[in-house]
Order: structure tokens, then sequence, then C-alpha cells
């Protein structure tokens, strides 16, 4: 445990960020499972709705840098094409 006033404060806040970060990265992967399952269930509404959802929830976190950008997209191009081959 640090002694310095600033290195507590910086303990306290790294927690802090590092729990806000986790809750980010949860939602999203709930996000994506949510579509995952609408795919699954061959529910072609509820997977564009859920479609849309996951990408943002994708794109919020690559903004955040709790992602790479480039897993971002691999991310997105994944769900799309899983999108697309429902639609076929």
């Amino acid at each position: 445990m640090p002694n310095i006033k600033s290195a507590i404060k910086r303990v306290k806040t790294s927690e802090a960020n590092r729990l806000h970060n986790v809750q980010i990265k949860s939602a999203m992967r709930t996000a994506i499972r949510s579509f995952n399952s609408k795919v699954d269930d061959q529910d072609v509404e509820g997977a564009k709705a859920a479609f849309l959802a996951a990408t943002t929830k994708v794109d919020k976190a690559a903004n955040k840098g709790l992602i790479h950008k480039n897993k971002a997209a691999n991310e997105k191009a994944r769900l799309s094409r899983k999108l697309n081959g429902l639609n076929a």
C-alpha cells in the first residue's frame, strides 16, 4: 500500500477506472451474446436491432481504448457476416 498521498489517490482512481472499464467491456460482450442468440433463433428483426446495439457498444469500447480499433472492426465484420447470412 502506498504511503505518498498522490500515490494513494492514484490507487483509488485506478480502481475506479478499472471497474468502469470492466462494466463497459461486459456490456459489449452481453450485447454480442444477445445478437448471437437472436441469430440462433432466426429472429431477423430482433437480430437487426441487436446488431445496431452491439456495434454501438463495440465502437464505444474502441473509442475509449478498451479494445483495439482493429479488433473492433473485426468484431463488427464478424457480426455483419452473421446478419447477412441470416438474411440470405
